[in-house]
């Protein structure tokens, strides 16, 4: 509950007056909801998880993410980084909170024009600066991620794709090898209101372990002057098959995207 308090007063804070705000039309909600736009977005979400299959304690992340645009050789690049913040069962019959394993990844945009269909596919690393051994691997990740985006007049659809592996770290934690497919879906409502299903299916192929939840949520976009947006969303996800222990039976996704118009040279 202090975590929903917490979103909630962040929210209303980043919500701009009536008198400031501007209504979002549904290219922009389109926009604040395209993983590949190239704007500076800092997000602020929450991924509670009450109840896990075959563990009596619950789990928690706070994921503190963004992209940053940036140029690499003259082309266009998107930057995004997730600082998790962990709450987790400790094997004990309680709890342990910390930060967990940072990722990032480098994505390289290009667009098939035809199909109407952004691309973007670059290298990810996940480094293993976890404050406890519940809260990460202890292993340092490689592998790539990969964004497929088709925006279209009714909103947008695409899929995230990562995998990872692990090459070095603690030689007495386990080896790493993830898999991650998140479908994208967002519907326009009207008053800038949309549908949403994002939920991530993870597997675990080192541990044999896998998880597929589908995700049915809302959320609302906020246009300032000048082009920038807030978008709040709650997305409850329901497990519809899974495999092994330690796996949530019920998700809470919620969290405030902040985007940010690039200044114009």
């Amino acid at each position: 509950m202090q975590r929903v308090a917490v979103f909630v007063a962040f929210a209303v804070l980043c919500v701009p007056r009536a008198s400031a705000a501007q209504q979002p039309s549904a290219a922009d909600v389109t926009a604040a909801n395209n993983p590949l736009t190239p704007k500076i977005t800092f997000n602020i979400h929450d991924q509670s998880s009450p109840v896990l299959y075959d563990v009596d304690q619950g789990s928690n992340a706070l994921l503190l993410r963004g992209v940053i645009p940036h140029k690499l050789g003259g082309r266009g690049q998107l930057f995004r980084y997730t600082l998790p913040i962990v709450t987790t069962p400790d094997g004990l019959g309680g709890s342990v909170s910390g930060l967990g394993d940072l990722n990032i990844f480098d994505l390289f945009p290009f667009l098939l024009k035809k199909a109407r269909v952004e691309l973007a596919i670059g290298p990810q690393l996940t480094i293993p600066t976890a404050t406890n051994d519940n809260t990460g691997t202890g292993k340092w990740q490689g592998g790539f991620a990969f964004v497929a985006a088709a925006p279209r007049s009714f909103g947008v659809a695409g899929a995230l794709v990562t995998w990872q592996h692990s090459f070095a770290g603690d030689d007495n934690r386990d080896t790493q090898h993830n898999l991650g497919v998140q479908p994208l879906f967002n519907y326009n409502l009207p008053q800038s209101w949309y549908f949403r299903s994002s939920a991530t299916w993870n597997f675990s192929f080192a541990h044999d372990t896998w998880v597929i939840p589908i995700g049915v949520g809302l959320g609302k976009v906020w246009l300032r002057p000048g082009g920038s947006t807030i978008n709040a969303f709650a997305e409850p996800q329901f497990t519809v098959a899974h495999h092994g222990a330690g796996q949530p039976k019920f998700q809470m996704f919620m969290g405030v995207n902040l985007q940010f118009a690039l200044a114009r040279k």
